[in-house]
C-alpha cells in the first residue's frame, strides 16, 4: 500500500467522523473542523501522485481560490448563508464539468480509453453543468437578482427541457461511438448548461430548500463520476458521500412540503413574498401592542416560538433568546417548534438559534411538538408564513394543501411578529392571521421582541 493510498483512507475516516459531528449543533462546529482536516489530508494526497503537473498553477489555483473563498465565507450574513450554499455547490459542479472538457482534449476525445472513462466522464460533464448553472439560478432568486416567482414556457417548458437533455445525450453518445470533434463536447456543456438554467427557472420560491438540496446532491454524483474517470479515490468517496447525503435530504425535504421531486422540478408554486393581502368584509386581523403580548406570555405556562425567515431577516435570534430567558425565570416553559423547511435551506432556523446559544433540547421538530400546541397559551409566530398556514389542512383549492404545518391555529392565542401583509413564498395568504385568536404585532421582528422584553423587564 502506498503513502497516497493511507492518506486517502485517513481522509476517508476523518470525512466520516466528521459528518457524524454534523448531527447535532454542539459537535456541529467541531465536525466542519475534521471534514476540511479530511479534505485537506486528500489534497495533499492527490499532490503527492507522480506526473501531477505544473506546481506553480496549482498553488496559484489555491490562492486564488483561498483568496476569493474564506473572506466570502466570513463576511456572509446568516440571512444569506442559502445563498452561499448555492453559490459554492455550483462552484464544484462547474468545476467538474471544465475538468471532464479537459480529460477530453488531453485524450484526443477519449480515443485510447476504455468506455467507462468516457461515459463516467460526460456523465459528469452533463450533470455538473446542469448543477453549475442551475445553481447560478437558484442564488439569483435568493439574492433576489431575478423574481422568486415561477418563471417558464407553460406547456412548453417539459418539451424543451426533454429536447435539451436529448441533445445533450445525443453529443455525449456520438463521442462515446467514437467523434473526436470538439464541438461535439461543447455542445453537450451548452446544451446542459441551458437545461440547468430551464430547470430552476420555473421553481418558485416555496421550493428553494429542495432545489438546492437536489442541485447538492447532483454535483456529488457528477464528481463521483468524474472521480471513476480518473481513477481518483478520493474523488469517488467524497462525491458519493455528499450525492447520498444530498439524495437523503432532497427526499425528506420534499416529503415535509408533502411534494413529488418530479413535481418539484416540473415546476414549483410561489414567488419569494407577494403583495399585501386585502383586509375587508370579514377578513380583518386584531392588531396587540408589545405591552399586551409581554402580558400576555408573562402569565402563561407554555410558549412556543415558531421561527421563520423573517426572523432570519431581522436577525432576532439573540433578542429572542433573551425574550425566553426572561419568561423561563418568571416559570414559563419556552420552546422552539422548527419546521423541515422553515427558512430558505434545510436547518436554517437551528443553525440562527444555536447561533444564539439556545439550548438544542428546547428544539423540537414539527412531529415532535405539534401535538404540544393544544396544550399551549401563547405561541408567537416570527416571520414564519406558509408553514403555519392552516389552509394547508382545510383548502383543498390552495396550492399549499396536503403541505404538513405546524399547529399553531391549535394554541390557545397567537401573536404574530411580521412587517405586514404580505404573503410567504408560496404566494398565498395565511387563513392565521384572520383567526379570532391571533393577534398581529406589526414591525420589525427584531425591534418587536426587544419591545417585548422591556416590558417583560417591567412587569
Amino acid at each position: 500500500m502506498t503513502a497516497v493510498q493511507i492518506l486517502y483512507i485517513v481522509a476517508f475516516a476523518l470525512f466520516v467522523y466528521g459528518l457524524m459531528g454534523l448531527t447535532g449543533p454542539r459537535t456541529a462546529v467541531r465536525g466542519n473542523w475534521i471534514a476540511a482536516a479530511g479534505m485537506g489530508v486528500a489534497v495533499i494526497a492527490t499532490l503527492m501522485i507522480p506526473g501531477m503537473g505544473n506546481w506553480w498553477l496549482i498553488l496559484l489555483g489555491l490562492a486564488i481560490g483561498a483568496a476569493v473563498g474564506v473572506p466570502s465565507a466570513r463576511r456572509v450574513k446568516m440571512t444569506a448563508m442559502p445563498q452561499m450554499v448555492a453559490l459554492f455547490n455550483g462552484v464544484g459542479g462547474g468545476a467538474v464539468a471544465l475538468i471532464a472538457w479537459v480529460e477530453f482534449r488531453q485524450s484526443d476525445g477519449f480515443a485510447h480509453e476504455a468506455a467507462y472513462v468516457a461515459v463516467a466522464s460526460l456523465f459528469a460533464a452533463l450533470v455538473g453543468s446542469v448543477s453549475f448553472w442551475g445553481s447560478l439560478i437558484a442564488f439569483g432568486k435568493l439574492q433576489e437578482i431575478l423574481p422568486g416567482r415561477p418563471i417558464g414556457a407553460g406547456r412548453l417548458q417539459q418539451p424543451i427541457n426533454l429536447l435539451l437533455l436529448a441533445g445533450g445525450l445525443a453529443c455525449g453518445i456520438a463521442i462515446v461511438a467514437g467523434a473526436s470533434a470538439e464541438l461535439l463536447v461543447i455542445g453537450l456543456l451548452v446544451l446542459s448548461a441551458a437545461l440547468g438554467v430551464l430547470v430552476v427557472l420555473p421553481i418558485g420560491g416555496a421550493d428553494m430548500p429542495v432545489v438546492i438540496s437536489l442541485l447538492n446532491a447532483l454535483t456529488g454524483l457528477s464528481a463521483a463520476a468524474m472521480g471513476l474517470a480518473l481513477d481518483n479515490t478520493a474523488l469517488i468517496v467524497a462525491g458519493m458521500i455528499v450525492g447520498a447525503s444530498g439524495t437523503i435530504l432532497t427526499n425528506l425535504m420534499a416529503k415535509a412540503m408533502n411534494r413529488s421531486i418530479p413535481a418539484i422540478v416540473a415546476g414549483g408554486f410561489g414567488g419569494g413574498g407577494g403583495p399585501a393581502a386585502e383586509v375587508d368584509g370579514d377578513r380583518t386581523v386584531r392588531r396587540t401592542s408589545a405591552a399586551d403580548a409581554a402580558v400576555q406570555m408573562a402569565y402563561a405556562n407554555q410558549v412556543i416560538v415558531v421561527p421563520g425567515y423573517g426572523m432570519a431577516v431581522a436577525q432576532a435570534q439573540h433578542a429572542v433568546r433573551e425574550m425566553a430567558d426572561l419568561l423561563e425565570a418568571r416559570g414559563v416553559a419556552v420552546y422552539y417548534a422548527i419546521h423541515p423547511v422553515a427558512g430558505r435551506m434545510p436547518g436554517h432556523m437551528n443553525v440562527l438559534l444555536a447561533e444564539a446559544d439556545v439550548p438544542y433540547d428546547r428544539l423540537k421538530e414539527m412531529d415532535e411538538i405539534n401535538g404540544e400546541f393544544a396544550r399551549t397559551d401563547v405561541a408567537i409566530v416570527i416571520g414564519a408564513n406558509d408553514v403555519t398556514n392552516p389552509a394547508a389542512r382545510t383548502d383543498p383549492s390552495s396550492p399549499i394543501y396536503g403541505m404538513p404545518i405546524l399547529n399553531v391555529d391549535e394554541s390557545r392565542s397567537v401573536i404574530v411578529l411580521k412587517r405586514g401583509m404580505a404573503t410567504g413564498f408560496a404566494g398565498v395568504d395565511n387563513a392565521l392571521y384572520f383567526d379570532p385568536r391571533t393577534a398581529m404585532l406589526f414591525g420589525d421582528a427584531k425591534a418587536s421582541v426587544s419591545d417585548v422584553t422591556e416590558e417583560l423587564k417591567n412587569l
